[in-house]
């Protein structure tokens, strides 16, 4: 049989390299859209893909989801099985500056995808995912939030995805397109980009365990988040596409979290504990740690000091703040077959022992 051609839109950003490796152990040609930039940025996708097979398998194409000729031209040359979508501005908080960049990719960028299906006439052949997320549901009216909880987006970056995720179900109505919604919950990794919280916190645990950096700012630390290995969450992907018919799931642990907790998990990985003091702004977090060397020093880490590790900063509080998001994943679960496999520790320590290592393999040189 011939393989299955998958096309990747993001395919240079955590979920593409996860879903790209995973696409290749199952024998897909896959194709994949980066955008164009003066340094390479296939990082992850070279540590991911190490099918020996993948060189031959794996097609990068320079373009973006903004350009409407540049997509309906892949789409069209390619007559791919099945395309996921996975561009996006996915930061919530650049959002705030930047609403109409977002806006054109999260939302427009969407419709250019579906519109080139229906122009190429693959209506009947390509099956397509669009990467939804659960800052649709913002201000939430129900806890946990399943696939019938009303929508409340509070940020430009929520507002784009549910106009993207309504232009998928129109379209599966108007044109009898095989297009599938997943409402991913927060999913991380060691590939997650650094200006996420997650990753934030995990190299700066990693930084000062090392002395190589002083403290953290962090924003809201009670804001609490329904955290899942990105691993895991591109397998549900691919399950969604081999359904029986399009439906729209909901991809989550069942299980929350601080950003509070997310910080002593992390610093339990190096070895010590978080001591918390103050209120609001005010509050800080205190630990036994290394002392900070400044960066380039030599660290001696048997050298310790009691200080100050984690300060609240009022500039990394969003406009509209979500408070909690918590998923309900039955319907995937029991339709899907798809379950987790990565808890919330393990994740922590995975991100963990990764970051060290960049420390270490980064102080030899």
């Amino acid at each position: 049989m011939k393989n299955k051609i998958a096309f990747i839109t993001g395919v240079t950003g955590q979920d593409g390299a996860y879903l790209s490796s995973l696409l290749l152990n199952k024998g897909y040609e896959v194709h994949g859209l980066m955008r164009r930039s003066s340094q390479f940025n296939t990082a992850r996708l070279l540590e991911l893909c190490q099918d020996p097979s993948a060189d031959e398998r794996l097609q990068l194409h320079y373009g973006d989801s903004t350009d409407s000729m540049n997509v309906f031209s892949l789409i069209e040359a390619i007559r791919p099985d099945e395309i996921y979508n996975l561009a996006a501005q996915s930061h919530v908080s650049v959002s705030f500056e930047m609403p109409v960049y977002t806006a054109d990719v999260n939302a427009l960028g969407t419709l250019r995808i579906l519109e080139a299906v229906h122009r190429a006439g693959l209506t009947g052949r390509t099956r397509v995912y669009q990467a939804s997320t659960s800052e649709l549901f913002g201000k939430v009216a129900e806890v946990p939030q399943k696939e019938t909880t009303p929508f409340h987006p509070r940020s430009p970056y929520g507002v784009a995805k549910l106009f993207g995720y309504w232009a998928v179900i129109n379209y599966r109505e108007s044109y009898q397109m095989f297009a599938s919604n997943g409402i991913l919950f927060n999913h991380e990794s060691p590939y997650r980009g650094e200006t996420f919280v997650t990753k934030k916190v995990t190299q700066a645990a990693a930084g000062i365990a090392y002395g190589l950096q002083e403290k953290v700012l962090l924003g809201n630390l009670d804001a609490k988040r329904d955290w899942g290995h990105a691993r895991d969450y591109v397998e549900a992907m691919w399950r969604i596409l081999q359904f029986d018919r399009p439906e729209d799931f909901i991809i989550a642990t069942g299980e929350q979290h601080s950003v509070r907790e997310l910080v002593e998990e992390a610093f339990r990985f190096i070895g010590t504990s978080i001591r918390w003091e103050g209120t609001g702004l005010n509050e800080v977090g205190i630990a036994r740690v290394p002392r900070y060397q400044g960066g380039g020093a030599i660290p001696d880490r048997t050298d310790t000091e009691e200080r100050v590790v984690v300060e609240i900063s009022p500039e990394f509080f969003r406009p509209a703040e979500v408070e909690t998001l918590l998923g309900d994943s039955s319907k995937a679960r029991q339709l899907l077959g798809w379950e987790i496999k990565t808890t919330f520790q393990d994740l922590v320590r995975e991100m963990m022992a990764y970051d060290c290592r960049v420390v270490e393999e980064a102080l030899k040189r």
